[in-house]
């Protein structure tokens, strides 16, 4: 019984072994072989993405979703450059809206999106520095952002003046926003009581490839 028990376990031993011997010298071994390489460099190909090219997302509708910034950018980062046309005025904008970032230039709220993306990106500036002729840009008027990612264009569709407490400047929206707001009346002495707010909708992107 023994010896029986024996020849089985020799023959089944000798089987896997010719079976491994011709699986790794036939096409399936190495067919195989690629397709788990091919797996685990579509993950490892998901995960990092150059920065010249943008990632694509699908969306559960079938439509497309391009991310635009592969990397959020640190507080106090130049971020890009906002320009009024009005104005004639092309100002930097940096991540952040600490004093430190408010004295050398354009602050963007990093709680918000950033330009270009969807939903609501807030800029903040002095009115006694950057932002002392902002009272001129009215409804109708262009906003240019650029950053890394493009150039953003968005166009004036309402202005607010608000209490400085009032938190509804920095909602999210439901489409690519850009708020702009600097401390207001624009000639009062001292801290400012209330908020003069642009609130502009994109209506052009010209996307780095």
């Amino acid at each position: 019984m023994k010896k029986k028990k024996r020849f089985i376990y020799l023959t089944i031993a000798i089987i896997f072994i010719v079976f491994g011997i011709w699986f790794s010298s036939t096409n399936a071994y190495k067919f195989a072989k690629g397709y788990l390489l091919f797996k685990v460099g579509q993950e490892e190909r998901e995960k990092v993405i150059t920065k010249s090219e943008a990632k694509v997302v699908a969306t559960k509708k079938g439509t497309e979703k391009t991310e635009l910034y592969l990397k959020r950018p640190k507080v106090g980062e130049n971020i890009g450059n906002l320009y009024i046309p009005k104005l004639k005025a092309g100002l930097p904008i940096f991540h952040g809206t600490n004093e430190d970032e408010l004295e050398k230039g354009v602050g963007h709220f990093a709680d918000s999106v950033l330009p270009g993306e969807q939903d609501n990106s807030v800029l903040s500036g002095h009115r006694d520095t950057v932002f002392r002729e902002l009272g001129e840009v009215k409804k109708g008027d262009l906003l240019v952002v650029t950053t890394v990612a493009g150039e953003f264009t968005y166009k004036v569709k309402q202005v607010r003046i608000v209490d400085k407490d009032d938190r509804t400047v920095i909602v999210p929206k439901p489409r690519p926003t850009l708020t702009v707001s600097t401390c207001y009346p624009f000639t009062f002495v001292g801290a400012a009581p209330e908020r003069y707010v642009l609130v502009a909708f994109l209506v052009e992107s010209k996307i780095n490839s």
